[in-house]
């Protein structure tokens, strides 16, 4: 099948110039505006636009997951908990009874922490074995020797693999056993760092003097809830209205200049958007297949990060569509019935075929579709459907020390730091410059509209957030 135009159309788009296809033209005999406006009778005209793309902000998503608070700072920092349990990955079965751990690890670790006659579980990851073994000898290079309580190596017992993962369950000591310094290592509690820096984000309007009494034809009636005949009024309104936009698809899609790039050359410095943070610190499922066997694989992956409870997924119109079409692919009714929901379904009944929140497992999941994902002036435009489709958030809270009040407070993951001081609040500035509109600073025959905004976002636990992508 084919659909014209293909997922939306964006034209007309805005426009900084005057062309012949954004005025009335009154000098060109073969325009069909000449035609009616030439003739003695007065034609029938519609005096208010019409709202062909209905609401056409894109805010809110923020509004509804996160919250904003002041910063006085160029950076904002927070430190995450590790995990209390010590574990590694990639060890390396060197020898009969030995094993090596590979210290430079990226993921936190900075050396061995398991002691002599601690109990391990080794598990071999390609084949699944698992052996439990005791520690009989621990190095600072991270060489253990081990004895398998099942076997005389680890062979013997079972594992086949280079390497291994392994963790600590307990200890086995003897009677009358003390701890000696140099047979136990005493754990200090390490977390991880991260930080983001804000942005200055800027816009303005500018309309000279002549204009502002300019009258037209058109009835402007601004999404703020202004009207009349001044088409400077709509123009200033979409200017605001699209920065506020800005506000919220700046820290959604803001990404950190990287070392040697073009953007660092020019002295930028960018700022870690959602996105970003979540490709870079959190979990991203390519080609989610909308089966209820790939979805229980995220809640597998859930498991073994924070295990939160409540989650909402916000999705464009393709992966909603599967999520209702997996979930009604559960509940088809015994007798090959439609249930999607309702019971006891008739011709009668207004049958729904939606889903708008589920339970699987532990977890609850609250769905919702994400316009910013769907409209096509912005990540909805493309007809191959590839590319981000949805995410999932946690809907909890993290604990955290804020430095101006000084003590622990409860936060939401998603929340945005905005520069604010005494002198200056820059959560949302805007003011008129000129000597039109009421403003009376320069010489200048027009009225500027400035609008400005200083702010970046924190993504705290993005181990819990789950990306959707799609790819060819």
């Amino acid at each position: 099948m084919a659909l014209l135009p293909t997922f939306g159309n964006i034209v007309p788009s805005q426009k900084a110039q005057a062309l012949e296809t954004n005025y009335l033209n009154f000098t060109d005999t073969t325009n069909p505006d000449f035609v009616s406006f030439a003739k003695q009778y007065l034609p029938e005209i519609y005096e208010s636009e019409v709202e062909r793309y209905g609401n056409r902000t894109l805010a809110g998503f923020l509004r509804m997951v996160g919250a904003e608070m002041p910063m006085s700072s160029d950076q904002v920092i927070w430190a995450e908990q590790n995990r209390l349990h010590v574990a590694y990955d990639g060890v390396e079965v060197s020898g009969a009874n030995e094993l090596t751990i590979d210290l430079t690890n990226p993921d936190g670790f900075v050396g061995n922490v398991i002691s002599k006659n601690q109990t391990i579980v080794i598990i071999d990851q390609a084949s699944g074995a698992e052996v439990k073994a005791i520690v009989t000898n621990s190095t600072a290079l991270g060489v253990l020797t081990v004895a398998p309580y099942s076997g005389a190596n680890l062979a013997a017992a079972g594992i086949t693999s280079e390497t291994v993962k392994i963790f600590v369950f307990g200890s086995e000591y003897g009677k009358g056993s003390t701890l000696a310094n140099d047979s136990y290592t005493s754990i200090e509690p390490s977390f991880t760092q991260y930080s983001n820096s804000p942005i200055i984000i800027r816009n303005k309007y500018v309309v000279n003097g002549s204009d502002t009494a300019q009258i037209g034809w058109v009835n402007v009636a601004t999404e703020d809830g202004t009207d009349g005949y001044f088409w400077y009024l709509k123009a200033e309104s979409e200017t605001r209205l699209r920065f506020e936009d800005y506000l919220e698809m700046t820290v959604v899609e803001g990404e950190l200049a990287a070392a040697g790039s073009a953007a660092e050359t020019a002295g930028k410095k960018g700022t870690q958007g959602l996105f970003s943070a979540v490709k870079d610190r959190g979990n991203v499922l390519t080609n989610f297949g909308g089966t209820i066997g790939d979805f229980d694989d995220i809640l597998k992956n859930l498991d073994t990060q924070g295990a939160i409870e409540e989650n909402m997924l916000f999705n464009n119109r393709s992966l909603s569509l599967a999520f209702d079409d997996m979930l009604a692919g559960l509940s088809a009714g015994a007798n090959g019935g439609v249930a999607y929901g309702l019971f006891e379904n008739s011709s009668e009944m207004a049958l729904n075929l939606g889903f708008s929140g589920f339970r699987r497992g532990s977890y609850d999941f609250y769905k919702t579709d994400w316009k910013y994902l769907n409209d096509a002036s912005t990540r909805g435009a493309s007809a191959s459907g590839l590319g981000i489709e949805g995410l999932l958030i946690p809907a909890g809270t993290s604990t955290v020390y804020d430095q101006i009040l000084g003590t622990n407070i409860r936060r939401p993951f998603l929340h945005v730091r905005y520069r604010a001081g005494q002198a200056d609040d820059r959560r949302m500035k805007n003011w008129v410059t000129g000597s039109v509109g009421g403003a009376y600073t320069s010489d200048l025959d027009a009225m500027e509209v400035h609008f400005l905004s200083e702010r970046c976002l924190c993504v705290q636990g993005a181990n819990n957030f789950v990306l959707f992508n799609k790819v060819d």
